[in-house]
C-alpha cells in the first residue's frame, strides 16, 4: 500500500521557518514601521533561499526526495534503477525498449502525459515489456517551477488521467520537468499519492553529444541504490545523427553486469 494513501501534507522545516519569517516581518512592520527596511530584506533572502532549494533538483528542503533507493522492504541487493524521461519516442524509445530486453533490464519511463496520449500503442508496449511508466507532468511546460498551486495541480493530474486512461495502470511516482520545482508541489504530490523522485546522477544526455562524457557521469562510480537518469525524448543527437541514449545505453547495462547490480523499476524499492 502507498504510504501517502492517508497522509496528510505537512510542510518541510524550511516552509515552517519561511511561514515564521513572514509573520515576524509583519509584527516588525506594526510595531516599528520605521524598520520596514530590515523587514523587506529578511522576506527578500527568504524568497531567495526558497527559490534555490526550488532550483536544486536533489534538495529535499521543500519536502521529501527521493535521490536514491531505500535500502528496505523486498528490494533486492545489487539494485539500480534506470530512469528514463520525456518520451515515449517512436523512434527511439522502440530501440531503447530492444536493448534493455536484450540485457534482461528492467526501467522506470518518465513519460510525459500528452505523448503518452499522442503514442498510446507506445506507452502500452513499455509497459506490457515489463517496465513501468510514472508521471513526468502532462506538457512539461518549461515554466513548470513558476506555477501556482491550481496550474500545478493540472499538470499532474493530467498526466496521471492521462497514462492511466492509456496503460490502465497510475503512476506512484512524479519527476519534475528538469528536476525544478517550488513549494506548492510536494502538498500537490501527497494529494495525489505521488512520490517525488530526483536522480543519484544523470548524464545532460540532452545537451551533450559526447557520449563518453555522458557515460562518465552515470558510470562513474556505479553503486547499489543508485537512481540514474537519461533521455529518450528530447536526446541530443551524435554527429553521426544518433540519439545518445541508444550508444550510452548498452554500455552502461554492460558495466552495470559487470559489477554485479541489476536495473529495477523503482517500485522495486517500494515497502
Amino acid at each position: 500500500m502507498n504510504q501517502r494513501e492517508h497522509a496528510a501534507w505537512r510542510p518541510s522545516s524550511l516552509l515552517v521557518a519561511s511561514a515564521a519569517v513572514h509573520l515576524g516581518a509583519v509584527a516588525a512592520l506594526i510595531a516599528r514601521p520605521r524598520a520596514w527596511p530590515w523587514s523587506l530584506s529578511a522576506l527578500l533572502a527568504d524568497h531567495v533561499v526558497l527559490a534555490a532549494a526550488g532550483l536544486w533538483p536533489r534538495s529535499q528542503l521543500l519536502g521529501a526526495n527521493w535521490t536514491r533507493l531505500p535500502q528496505r522492504g523486498g528490494l533486492a541487493p545489487g539494485g539500480v534503477a534506470l530512469t528514463i524521461d520525456d518520451g515515449p519516442d517512436p523512434d527511439i524509445t522502440p530501440r531503447v525498449l530492444e536493448l534493455l530486453e536484450s540485457h534482461g533490464a528492467r526501467a522506470t519511463f518518465f513519460c510525459i502525459g500528452e505523448r503518452v496520449l499522442h503514442y498510446p500503442d507506445l506507452a502500452q508496449e513499455i509497459v506490457r515489456r515489463g517496465h513501468l511508466i510514472e508521471n513526468h507532468s502532462q506538457r512539461h511546460r518549461h515554466n513548470f517551477s513558476l506555477l501556482g498551486p491550481g496550474a500545478m495541480m493540472s499538470e499532474v493530474l493530467q498526466a496521471q488521467e492521462s497514462i492511466h486512461r492509456v496503460t490502465g495502470s497510475r503512476p506512484q511516482f512524479f519527476r519534475a520537468p528538469a528536476g525544478l520545482r517550488n513549494p506548492f508541489l510536494d502538498p500537490v504530490l501527497v494529494r495525489l499519492k505521488l512520490r517525488l523522485v530526483s536522480w543519484t546522477r544523470r548524464g545532460f544526455d540532452t545537451v551533450s553529444a559526447d557520449t563518453e562524457a555522458v557515460f562518465r557521469r552515470l558510470a562513474n562510480p556505479l553503486q547499489a541504490g543508485d537512481i540514474l537518469l537519461l533521455h529518450d525524448g528530447h536526446a541530443a543527437r551524435t554527429r553521426r545523427g544518433q540519439a545518445v541514449i541508444l550508444e550510452v545505453l548498452p554500455r552502461l547495462l554492460d558495466a552495470l553486469k559487470a559489477r554485479g547490480l541489476k536495473s529495477l523499476t523503482l517500485r522495486s524499492a517500494l515497502p
